[in-house]
């Protein structure tokens, strides 16, 4: 798919993260391009909704078989367009196949209709039918689990799928239309949108668009659901997060730690649910920080496809410089430098393992989404403070609460104002658990049965008998 224009504002780039090497650009769509693509979806949704749901299960299947033989290839794709570890990246191709298994083997019970039990003889029922053509404005950071984990459920309801993802992985995004045609699907109902933000609005407010979802930062969520919601479209979000990583007095704090440096580093820190905040009670304070940062300068950071190294390099140049800038910011206001807190000299964006202390509320590694290799402590002065910390936050996606009161730990989860909660242990997703956020953490719901009827029609059917 590598096109010979080499014009950046009229190309998706992809550049390797780890070496700056150039892999390959990709030409925008032109109008007349995206006109056909948004007709050919329209047309193979029209062909898809129509299709037996045993029929869709079974394209679905091959689905997951076509990414698992392909699975080192795909692996290799992710390492190279991202710098995500190549143990991670064969982790994120498995974790797909099996999420498009659980689809398969229950979308079909979710998406059933469900009867209703009304007084007298009428009979009622739900249908959860499809709506049309959804664009799905996809991240970075996890190129093929981002899309599936919102086509799965989408395409298994009827629905045809656009996707707009993100420049520096649109060879990603390429292989997941490649495999969608391996599997059988209609040609044209799993779409390509490669564009600029001009054509991204012009294709939410086209009317073969039914709806939105974007994966994303809190200023293009913004953006996209004003658009959405100037055309009357429904919109999800999930826009990220500042996650709290809350450790009580009680809690195992050799578990706590372990669990805090994987849920803070992983992915070189590139998750919108990676723990971000690490509020700890203050009568154990020193013993986590002490043993945090001893954990986390142990971390070795190089080469993605080295499965030595723990961190590979940030995805691209300019956000390593702004995640350097709120570190910067940060210790401007009054925070401590416990470890790193640098970029490595060198090619590629690799940025130190780093630590900072004495954070507090109003600094921007307390305030701000920090998408990067950095870990923010804060010190409470007991449990209600702890609290009170987790949720002064503009975002509510997910939070860890460590204890070894597990009942009070779930009393207290009913007052984190977050979209979920993970009780020693860190945030994760799960195809059978609900992910999505409050505040500007965005709305709406992936995965799990939620997901499955997202973006479908709940039509209600009332049938009444007359002799």
């Amino acid at each position: 798919m590598s096109q010979t224009n080499t014009n950046p504002a009229s190309n998706a780039v992809s550049r390797n993260p780890a070496t700056g090497e150039l892999i390959a650009t990709y030409a925008f769509q032109n109008p007349a391009e995206v006109e056909r693509l948004l007709e050919d979806n329209a047309s193979a949704y029209r062909l898809w909704r129509a299709t037996p749901m045993a029929e869709r299960v079974a394209t679905y299947r091959r689905l997951a078989d076509a990414m698992r033989q392909d699975a080192e290839n795909l692996a290799g794709l992710i390492t190279a367009e991202m710098g995500k570890t190549i143990a991670a990246a064969r982790a994120e191709v498995a974790k797909c196949a099996a999420t498009i298994d659980w689809i398969a083997d229950n979308g079909p019970a979710i998406l059933a209709d469900e009867p209703v039990s009304v007084d007298g003889d009428d009979q009622v029922h739900v249908s959860y039918l499809p709506v049309g053509s959804i664009l799905a404005v996809m991240p970075w950071n996890f190129p093929l689990w981002q899309v599936i984990r919102a086509s799965g459920p989408i395409m298994l309801s009827g629905n045809g799928f656009i996707l707009k993802h993100a420049p520096n992985v649109m060879g990603a995004a390429y292989a997941m239309q490649r495999l969608h045609e391996i599997a059988g699907f209609p040609a044209g109902l799993f779409a390509n949108l490669n564009a600029d933000n001009d054509t991204v609005a012009h294709v939410i407010d086209d009317p073969r668009v039914a709806a939105i979802t974007l994966t994303g930062s809190m200023r293009a969520g913004s953006a996209v659901a004003a658009l959405a919601g100037k055309a009357l479209k429904k919109s999800l979000l999930e826009l990220g997060g500042a996650d709290a990583f809350v450790v009580l007095a009680d809690a195992n704090i050799d578990l706590a730690v372990k669990a805090a440096i994987e849920a803070r580093f992983q992915n070189a820190g590139q998750v919108c649910l990676a723990a971000k905040r690490f509020i700890v009670e203050k009568s154990i304070a020193a013993e986590f920080t002490e043993k945090f940062v001893a954990a986390a300068k142990s971390l070795k950071t190089g080469n993605p496809l080295d499965a030595s190294n723990n961190l590979g390099p940030m995805a691209r140049g300019d956000l390593r410089d702004e995640l350097h800038n709120q570190v910067q910011r940060t210790l401007d206001a009054g925070a401590s430098l416990l470890l790193g807190g640098h970029k490595i000299d060198g090619p590629g964006n690799f940025y130190a393992p780093t630590v900072l202390a004495d954070v507090k509320p109003g600094m921007a590694a307390f305030d701000e989404e920090t998408f990067g290799p950095v870990a923010a402590i804060t010190v409470a002065e007991d449990a209600e403070h702890a609290i009170e910390l987790a949720n002064t936050s503009d975002y509510g996606l997910g939070g860890s609460l460590w204890t070894s009161d597990v009942a009070r730990a779930q009393r207290i989860a009913r007052r984190m104002e977050t979209g979920g909660v993970f009780i020693n242990g860190f945030p994760a997703t799960n195809a059978r658990i609900p992910v999505g956020g409050v505040k500007k953490s965005g709305y709406g719901r992936e995965l799990s049965h939620f997901g499955l009827r997202e973006f479908t029609n709940a039509q209600a059917v009332w049938a009444k008998f007359v002799g």
